[in-house]
Order: structure tokens, then C-alpha cells, then sequence
């Protein structure tokens, strides 16, 4: 029987936990290290360590985009839970403190064991361009014992990380988790997270996609275009919003397109006064338009949110707000 009652939390999201390492770098130096400007690449120890080593003064801060989102919704008065997984080390402590400190519950237990906390190397260029190196770590040991099925069921939505879906154990971790929230009559979102994650796995997306699995869908044209295989914005957006009932596509400094059963609206970037790191903007955006959506606000303004929070986390570095987000909708929205 679906569950009736009123939801705990708004929503709970399954993702990576990570602990950001972010500094300014020159473009040569991303060249040298033979990195993918722009992109998000996984790397394993040894990789990180090279990457580690030839990064100017950096500054760590609690990342992982589900987690960012959260915290982003947080911000905004939102109910939310995340389930992560962290190793019994320094960096595990420090996601643990800052996501709780943000208000959000989060009791998966850390992993006992030589696997450290996963960390995301972030080089970002002078034009605000961030060049993602990401190992993963405890996180990608996530197992679908660690699922709380009734947390689950507590929550209005069930958000997942794309980034997830790469490793096996997380992957049978989500899947549990959705027929939890199926079972509750709960909704489930999903955002996409980065092309290649959709090139290793487009043939799963696309299943469940056709399965009706996913009520809510959040992409950037080029993971839409890696999805449909349509090089036309249009028609790869034509394609999954037949399938999915709620598509958000993100599109940069072009502004960002949702349609709703049906309904489509569209937002125009939110003016900055200086690009200074895009870690983060498609967490934030998500933040905002889910805030909304929650609250059941028009798609419009849905939107508008997602802007407002995106133009925020990229006026500074760090993948999450940094200014009061009530005061600044208030004065924006």
C-alpha cells in the first residue's frame, strides 16, 4: 500500500560523499597533467596524488552533488536526509559535521577500513571553468544494506546522484532504494551528473527512463544530447519529456528549459558580476527549482529559483551558498 501520511522529509538524496579540494589554476598546467578542461574524471589514488602535488594553495570544503543540493535546499528552509558514505578518517569527519551543521540528518555509518573518504581534486581555470578529478573512495562502497527503507518512505522525493550509478555496490543501493519509494507512492528524481556517466550507462538510463522510473529528470544540454543521441536541443528535449513527467535541462549562460506535463517554461540566466568558479551550478540550480517544486509553486518560478541559486554558488568559490538564500529570494525571486 503506497503511504498516505505526510512526508518526513522533502527530500532524501543517495550520493557521493566527498570532500572538495579546490584551487586556482592556469590552463597549461591542466594540459600537462593531461586532465579533460571542463569535464569530471574519475581517478584512483595514485592519480590524485599526482594532481594533488601539482595544485597551488587550496582550500577544502564538504562537496558531492547531492549533498550540495541538499545543502542548497537546506538554505532555503527545506526538510532533507542523505545517504553517503564516508570512511573513519579526517576528511569523513568533516563531511559528517558540515552536512549535519547544514541541517540535514545523515546516519549512514562510516566505513571501517583502509579506503579513504572520497575527495574531488577541482582546478579551476581563470574564466571560473572547473576541471573535476574525482576518487571516489568510501563512497563507491556504498552497500544496499545501508539503505533504510522507511528513511525512504519518510521522504516526499527520492533524489539520486548520476555519479552513482558507476559503481556496482551504490548502483543495487539506489535500485533498492527506488522500489522503497515506488512501494511508499513516493516520487523519484534523478540527475543526470555528467556525459560520461550517460556514455558508460545509457542503455540503463534509457530503460528506466521508457519504465516511467523517474518523475522528476535534471540534465545539461550536452548530457541530454549523450542521452537521446540527438545533436538537436529540441528534439533530444521532445524525446524525454514524452517519457519523463517533469524535465529540467540546464543550458549555461543561455538559461535553463522545463516542461511539465506539458507545460513548458523557460528562465534566462541570473545576471553575476564575475564568473568566479562554476562548481556546483547545476547542484544549486537543482536546489532551487526542487524547493520550489516541493512547495508546489508554478514551474515558472521554479526556474527562477534554479537561477538565482545557480548565480550565487558561481560568484564564489565552493560548491555551496555562501549568502543568506531566504534574504537573497526574497529580494530576486
Amino acid at each position: 500500500m503506497p503511504d498516505t501520511s505526510a512526508p518526513r522529509y522533502d527530500v532524501i538524496a543517495i550520493g557521493n560523499a566527498i570532500v572538495d579540494v579546490l584551487s586556482p589554476c592556469e590552463d597549461a598546467v591542466i594540459a600537462e597533467l593531461g586532465l579533460n578542461r571542463g569535464g569530471m574524471t574519475l581517478v584512483d589514488a595514485d592519480k590524485a596524488r599526482e594532481i594533488y602535488a601539482a595544485m597551488g594553495p587550496a582550500t577544502e570544503r564538504s562537496g558531492g552533488s547531492a549533498a550540495n543540493t541538499l545543502a542548497g535546499m537546506a538554505a532555503l528552509g527545506a526538510r532533507c536526509a542523505f545517504v553517503g558514505q564516508v570512511a573513519q578518517d579526517q576528511f569523513g569527519d568533516v563531511f559528517r559535521h558540515d552536512i549535519r551543521a547544514g541541517g540535514i540528518a545523515f546516519e549512514t555509518p562510516a566505513r571501517a577500513g583502509d579506503v579513504p573518504t572520497g575527495q574531488c581534486l577541482i582546478l579551476v581555470s581563470p574564466d571560473g571553468e572547473r576541471t573535476m578529478n574525482t576518487m571516489l573512495g568510501a563512497g563507491q562502497f556504498l552497500h544496499q544494506d545501508a539503505i533504510d527503507e522507511d528513511l525512504v518512505a519518510s521522504a516526499g522525493i527520492l533524489y539520486l546522484e548520476g555519479y552513482m550509478w558507476d559503481p556496482v555496490e551504490p548502483r543495487a543501493a539506489m535500485r533498492r532504494a527506488m522500489v522503497a519509494a515506488r512501494k511508499a507512492g513516493r516520487k523519484i528524481a534523478f540527475t543526470a551528473s555528467e556525459s560520461f556517466i550517460i556514455s558508460l550507462h545509457r542503455a540503463d538510463f534509457l530503460e528506466l527512463i521508457d519504465a516511467g522510473q523517474f518523475d522528476i529528470m535534471f540534465v545539461n544540454e550536452h548530457e541530454l544530447a549523450t542521452l537521446t543521441g540527438e545533436a538537436d536541443f529540441e528534439t533530444g528535449l521532445a524525446a524525454i519529456a514524452a517519457k519523463v513527467p517533469v524535465l529540467v535541462a540546464t543550458r549555461s549562460e543561455k538559461g535553463a528549459v522545463a516542461i511539465a506535463h506539458g507545460e513548458r517554461a523557460e528562465v534566462a540566466a541570473e545576471p553575476v558580476a564575475k564568473v568566479v568558479d562554476t562548481t556546483g551550478a547545476g547542484d544549486q540550480f537543482a536546489a532551487g527549482f526542487l524547493t520550489g517544486y516541493v512547495r508546489g509553486e508554478p514551474l515558472a518560478r521554479c526556474l527562477k529559483r534554479g537561477a538565482i541559486c545557480a548565480s550565487e554558488v558561481i560568484s564564489h568559490y565552493g560548491p555551496r551558498p555562501e549568502t543568506d538564500m531566504l534574504k537573497l529570494m526574497e529580494e530576486r525571486l
